[in-house]
């Protein structure tokens, strides 16, 4: 088992942009999107911001090919591999959406260096669109940080990671994040 976990948030770590908001630009929907946002919660405005682009006739290709030309932190694809060749344990704590993730990770050749990805599920429906899903269903079973948005604790994921490898004898983990999203999960080191 890996010594050294390092744990990657997503947006504006590994890629440089918000990849939500970089799909709904991309594809011209911003000024919706900015009507829609004060209305409901992210996840359910990016949803209906899918919904909106699919019915304009965007299709999943649009979609991967918007996110296959999203900026890539400079370094950060050959820190991973390298990593990743020496042994850690790399995972991801994303409050961005599976699609999304492995769309990018897919193109950019690292998606099998993560052993792990946690983060707001996203399928292609019957239809072939796309539809993203909060990580918990906050109405029915809330999570009760209040430092944290409430589809997603990543505090509360960094805590169960722990308690699958403490187990396991003396790890270290590292956590890389870039912002307010961010302070939750790195209280919990």
């Amino acid at each position: 088992m890996a010594e050294i976990m390092i744990v990657f948030d997503f947006d504006k770590t590994i890629i440089e942009v918000d990849s939500d908001n970089w799909v709904v630009d991309e594809l011209g929907a911003t000024d919706l999107f900015n009507q829609l946002l004060p209305t409901m919660p992210w996840n359910s405005v990016m949803d209906k911001m899918i919904n909106e682009l699919h019915s304009q006739g965007k299709t999943i290709e649009d979609i991967k090919q918007v996110l296959r030309r999203a900026p890539i932190h400079p370094n950060i694809v050959p820190a991973i591999k390298k990593a990743h060749s020496l042994g850690c344990d790399l995972r991801i704590v994303s409050d961005a959406n599976i699609f999304f993730i492995e769309t990018i990770l897919d193109h950019l050749g690292i998606k099998d260096c993560f052993s792990e990805i946690n983060t707001n599920p996203s399928y292609v429906d019957e239809k072939g669109r796309l539809r993203i899903s909060p990580y918990i269903d906050f109405h029915s079973c809330p999570h009760g940080c209040s430092l944290c948005p409430p589809n997603m604790c990543k505090g509360k994921i960094i805590e169960r990671i722990q308690a699958s490898f403490s187990k396991e004898g003396n790890k270290r983990m590292i956590y890389l994040g870039d912002g307010i999203g961010d302070f939750c999960p790195s209280l919990k080191l």
